[in-house]
Parts: structure tokens; C-alpha cells; sequence
């Protein structure tokens, strides 16, 4: 056996209460945000301080959020170790954790100490394991020293201050070997006789997670649903007897470095010396350096299906649910944004134990139906709807269901997910897939003229697209409800009946009664469509010259010409009898109409000046190459080419002029 070695030391003044307690937990209440507050109480004697012990990790929220209760006494205050016990205890000393693996070590780390030892005072030299005990180096005032330390001998430190903190080191390393939790000291004065004092801290913790068992009834009528809660005891306390709150809420909870030191970065200021003198050395002339490499361009960047029950079905389902074992309902208090579960026994939970405990026992109104999210699904989800008839929120949680009649009674039929439900509303729970009901979906669009809206030059068109989803339904003669969700579009108007609106979209509902069935989804969209009556690069028509406009070819730009008069036919073609606007539609398609007879007249005329332009053109050529009698009846002939150009302009002009009088009424009808 190890020989032991005691570091005697003197004792330092105590400043501590003469007493201390550890107050017992009384009640807890765990949160679905992650928080437990803890609640501990008993009685406490006059003068006596409270002890407890905490995880480490919640100390940060313990200093943030303790809450004292002493009717009698004056708080002084808390006191708990240094968060890095080690460094703390051993800054200063010269010695380390490491030193404390053998009695060997420690005195080594103590050279030069003035020490005590069989008799003997000297300064502490060396030490090391021999035969027979511990041999110990002191130099004293006469020289080098060497002693052999047997069982049960000293070494005493003349410095009583230093073995008093080298004690304190020993004790916190101790207190570090369960480094992941803290001793907390709260100390109370003032108080003349024994009092009921408590405390509460609020602090991170595995939220309790609920979970559901869900009773459906066959087709519609009452569901029994339990609520159950997994809870975690990691509190570093044992419950005994305790009173357990579950609550859900959405509280805002922060963590915040209390428990750590904090230091602050300042800026150093370098002492002023001296400027030094330093000198470059001469290394005479070197070449001119080389230009510049040119820099290149950067690289860029990188239903639930429902049958008719027979009665003995249902009065199985009935037997079933009434064999479910009632469990305790919890005591329910409601405020704002918060609801809380007080089970009506106490819990007794060890640290670092799970419990699975019922806090609910309900009957809810129900209907199984058939939902479908994914109209591309092959067959809609087997569901149930809830409401809610309690006086609180029902958490989130996960629910196992189960069939109460006929062949379901008892049958686990799958899981449901149940967001939170407030009083008075209803959830869908889905559970299944129904593989017997078909579906099958397909989508069309079309679109065509609803109104007309008439402005100078242009013809604007309002549309009305009609967008549809047609869903095909085989339940194969099953009966039931049948609730479709289908997602918004924005700037669409929906033409079917929305029984909802919600996360989910837009919410159909459809009874089906056995047999194939199409339901038709329609949305309507506004549009409008801008028909130019010319193109407004060529300037007002009304002011236009045929002479300054190649019309043979711009002619599809000018009012009347091909294209936008057949554009507007095909609307009004498509438009409704009874649509605003279509009797001014009806005059400018036909005022267009008379401008196109005209502008072809018009077109024609100008081709016919164009060919006695030629025909001139070629007369004056004649009478400068002739001679004579020839050139005479050239000149003759000139004279009726000029005659036959100038009656071909006139009449071009007169049906120009024509086409823009048409033109003219075709901008009074648009405004």
C-alpha cells in the first residue's frame, strides 16, 4: 500500500453559515420550448443557508432567472465556484493538477519551500520513492539533509498561507472530477426562527413531447383520443413526489454567458522610447526596372373510405372503446398563447430517467373522409376530421390511430400528425392511403375576348382565361366525403366553392355516392391585349402624303391594311353577344372594313400613276433621241404621256384623300 503523506495547514477563518440545507423539489413544470422551471422548497433554520447542486450547463440560466421566497429573511446573495475550478484554485501556486499523481511529485513541485519533517526544518531540496518509505532532501542551515519517511509521518509547510491554498487546490480538484455540475450556496440572513422558504429557476431541458392514441369511430360520431406525455428527468435532482406541469406555449427564451468570465480586449499602448537612427546602406547603381506585366481581364466569377356499418359492426366498435383503459385527466389552465397540463398525482422521476405519463382523456366529434393534397396521386389519403369541444389548445404531437367497429376494432391503422387545435376548431388528421378509390387529374386552359375598351388608334381587348383541373374519382362504390386542397393562383379567381382557405390553399369539399364522378376545378384570369389600328412610326395617317411613303410596301402599317382587320374580325367573331364594348367594336371592324376597300382603291390609283410616270419618263426619252418628223410626233406624244401622268396623280390624290377621310372616321369611332 501507498504510503499516504498529509500536508498539515492551518485553517482559515470561516465565513461560511454555521449550517446548510438542501431544500427539497417540489414541484416542476416542463415546457414544449425546451425550458424546465424547477421549484424547490422546505424548511430552513434560522441562520442557515441553502445547498444545492445544478448541472453546469444550466447555471448560466440559474443566474438569469432564480426567484426567492422568504417571508422572514434578507437575501445576501449566491455563491458557486469558479466555472474552470482548476485554473482558478492552482493560479498562483506552484504547483499543478499534474502533481498531485504521486505524494513524490508534490514535494518536488514544492523545492525550495521551508518545510518541517521528522524534527527537521530546512528548505525542501528533492524527493523520490526508496526502499523502505520516502526519502526527502532539506538543505538546512548545517547542510543537505536526508530523511526517510515511514507510514503515518509529516512533511509540514512553514507557509501556514500557502498550505491553506495548496488545501483549497486539493479540494477543487476533487470538486473538478464532476466538473458537470456545481454546488450552489444561496445564503439568507435576518430571520430570528425556523421559516418556509423556496425558490424557483428556469433552465434548458428536453422539451416533453406528446403523443396521441386516437379511437376512430367507423363513419362519423365521437373519436377517443388520450393524450400522453414522454418527459426527461436531466435535471441532476431526483423528483420525489413532485407536481408536474406540462405546458405549451411559444415563449421567447434567450441564453446569455453569465457564468463565464468576460474579459474585454483593450488596446495596448507601446511605451515611448527613443526614435531610432538607422541607415540605409549604399549598394551603388542598378538597371531600370522592367515595365509592367499587363494585367489580363479578371476571369469571371463561379376519404377515408366509409361503407355502410351494420349495427353489429358498430356495437363491436363501442365494446372495443369502452375497453380502453380511462386514464387521470390533468388539471388544464389556459392564458394567453399558453396552455398548462397539472396531472392530478405526484410523479417520482430519478435523474436521468423517462416517463411516459397520460394527461388526457377526451371524446372528440368525428368524421372519416378522404383528402387529397396531391392531385397527382394515384389515390386520396384516408382521413379524419376533429373538432375541438374542450376549453383548450390540444399541443402538436404524433398520434397513433386505431379503428373502433367491424374489422377495424382495435386495429392500428397508421399515424397521424396533429398540429395544435384550439378550442372550436378542426384539423384533418391523415392516417392511410385508401389504395380501392382511383383518382386520375388533368388540366386545360383557354382563353378568349370578354370586353372591348376603345381609345384613339388602338383597340384594347380584355381577356378572360379560364384555367381548369378536371379530377376523375372511381371510389368503387364506397360513400363518403371527399375533401380536395388545391393550391391559389395568383391573379386567378376561382369559379368552384371553397369550403376553407388556409396554409393549404383552397379547400373543396364533394360528397361522393359510389359511383365515377369528375369534379371540374376552374379559374378565371384577366388579361388585356393591345390591337394597334396603325403603327404610330408612320406619324398621324390623317396628315400622311402618299408621295412621302413607299404605301406598295408599308401598307400593312397603315389603318386598314393587312392584318389588324383580320384580327379584329377573329375577336369579334369570339367575343359574347352581350360583352361591353362590342357595338364599338362592330362600327371600327367595319369602318376598317371601308378604309381596307379604300386603301386598296387608293393603292390601285397610285400603281396607275406609277405606270404613266413610266410611260412619261419614257416619252421624254424618245423626244431627246429623235429627229425631224419623228421627233415631232414624239413631242406629240409627250405631250399626251404628261396629260395621261397628271390625270393619274389627281385621281391617286382623290382616293388617298379618299382613304383618309375613312381613316378619319375610324379615329372618331376609337376617341
Amino acid at each position: 500500500m501507498r504510503r499516504a503523506l498529509l500536508l498539515a495547514c492551518l485553517v482559515l477563518p470561516v465565513t461560511l453559515p454555521l449550517s446548510a440545507e438542501e431544500l427539497p423539489v417540489r414541484s416542476v413544470t416542463l415546457s414544449n420550448a425546451g425550458l424546465i422551471q424547477i421549484e424547490r422548497a422546505g424548511r430552513l433554520a434560522p441562520d442557515a443557508a441553502i445547498t444545492f447542486r445544478a448541472p453546469a450547463e444550466d447555471v448560466d440560466d440559474l443566474l438569469k432567472s432564480l426567484m426567492l421566497r422568504d417571508p422572514g429573511g434578507t437575501v445576501e446573495g449566491l455563491r458557486l465556484p469558479a466555472q474552470d475550478l482548476e485554473t482558478e484554485a492552482f493560479r498562483g501556486l506552484p504547483l499543478r493538477p499534474a502533481d498531485f499523481e504521486s505524494r513524490a511529485a508534490v514535494l518536488r513541485a514544492l523545492r525550495g519551500q521551508m518545510v518541517e519533517a521528522s524534527g527537521t526544518t530546512g528548505r525542501l531540496a528533492d524527493a523520490e520513492e526508496a526502499e523502505g518509505g520516502l526519502r526527502v532532501s532539506l538543505l538546512t542551515a548545517r547542510g543537505l539533509r536526508l530523511l526517510l519517511l515511514r507510514e503515518g509521518e509529516e512533511v509540514r509547510l512553514a507557509d501556514a498561507a500557502l498550505a491553506a491554498r495548496i488545501a483549497r487546490a486539493a479540494e477543487a480538484l476533487a470538486a473538478s472530477r464532476t466538473a458537470d455540475e456545481r454546488l450552489i450556496e444561496i445564503r439568507l440572513r435576518g430571520a430570528a426562527a425556523a421559516r418556509e422558504v423556496g425558490f424557483t429557476y428556469v433552465a434548458g431541458a428536453p422539451l416533453w413531447k406528446p403523443s396521441w392514441r386516437l379511437v376512430l369511430p367507423a363513419g362519423e360520431g365521437e373519436a377517443r383520443l388520450q393524450g400522453w406525455a414522454v418527459v426527461e428527468n436531466r435535471s441532476g435532482a431526483d423528483w420525489d413526489e413532485v407536481r408536474l406541469s406540462l405546458v405549451s406555449g411559444n415563449p421567447a427564451a434567450y441564453r446569455q454567458a453569465l457564468y463565464a468570465p468576460i474579459r474585454i480586449t483593450r488596446p495596448e499602448l507601446p511605451v515611448r522610447v527613443a526614435e531610432q537612427v538607422t541607415v540605409t546602406a549604399d549598394t551603388g547603381r542598378r538597371p531600370a526596372p522592367p515595365p509592367p506585366m499587363a494585367m489580363a481581364a479578371p476571369a469571371p466569377a463561379a376519404m377515408a373510405r366509409q361503407r355502410a356499418a351494420p349495427a353489429e359492426a358498430e356495437a363491436a366498435g363501442s365494446r372495443f372503446t369502452d375497453q380502453v383503459a380511462a386514464v387521470p385527466a390533468a388539471t388544464a389552465a389556459a392564458s394567453a398563447g399558453r396552455v398548462a397540463f397539472t396531472l392530478p398525482a405526484p410523479v417520482s422521476l430519478r435523474s436521468g430517467e423517462t416517463a411516459n405519463l397520460p394527461f388526457l382523456d377526451a371524446t372528440l366529434p368525428a368524421e372519416r373522409i378522404w383528402w387529397v393534397q396531391d392531385l397527382q396521386a394515384r389515390s386520396p389519403l384516408n382521413a379524419v376530421r376533429l373538432r375541438n369541444t374542450g376549453e383548450v389548445v390540444l399541443p402538436d404531437g404524433l398520434a397513433a390511430v386505431f379503428g373502433a367497429g367491424g374489422a377495424e376494432a382495435g386495429a392500428y391503422l397508421g399515424d397521424a400528425e396533429i398540429r395544435a387545435l384550439p378550442p372550436g376548431e378542426e384539423r384533418i388528421l391523415a392516417f392511410a392511403r385508401d389504395r380501392d378509390v382511383l383518382l386520375s387529374s388533368a388540366q386545360s386552359g383557354a382563353e378568349r375576348p370578354a370586353r372591348i375598351e376603345l381609345r384613339r388608334g388602338v383597340v384594347v381587348v380584355g381577356t378572360l382565361r379560364r384555367e381548369e383541373v378536371a379530377l376523375a374519382v372511381d371510389p368503387r362504390g364506397a360513400k363518403g366525403r371527399l375533401v380536395v386542397d388545391l393550391p391559389r393562383r395568383t391573379g386567378a379567381t376561382p369559379r368552384f366553392d371553397v369550403a376553407a382557405e388556409g396554409d393549404f390553399g383552397l379547400r373543396h369539399e364533394a360528397v361522393l355516392h359510389g359511383t365515377a364522378t369528375t369534379l371540374r376545378f376552374t379559374w378565371e384570369r384577366e388579361g388585356r391585349q393591345e390591337v394597334p389600328l396603325w403603327d404610330a412610326g408612320l406619324g398621324d395617317p390623317v396628315l400622311l402624303r402618299w408621295r412621302d411613303v413607299d404605301v406598295e410596301r408599308e401598307q400593312r402599317r397603315l389603318p386598314g391594311g393587312p392584318g389588324t382587320l383580320e384580327t379584329l374580325r377573329t375577336v369579334l367573331e369570339r367575343l359574347p353577344a352581350n360583352a361591353p364594348g362590342r357595338t364599338g367594336l362592330e362600327a371600327v371592324v367595319a369602318s376598317l372594313a371601308e378604309a381596307r376597300r379604300l386603301l386598296d382603291a387608293a393603292l390601285g390609283a397610285i400603281r396607275q400613276y406609277a405606270a404613266a410616270e413610266a410611260v412619261l419618263g419614257r416619252a421624254r426619252a424618245a423626244v431627246e433621241d429623235r429627229t425631224g418628223a419623228e421627233r415631232e410626233e414624239a413631242r406629240r406624244q409627250l405631250n399626251q404621256a404628261s396629260i395621261a401622268a397628271e390625270r393619274a396623280g389627281g385621281a391617286a390624290d382623290a382616293a388617298w384623300e379618299a382613304w383618309q377621310r375613312a381613316v378619319q372616321a375610324v379615329l372618331t369611332r376609337t376617341g
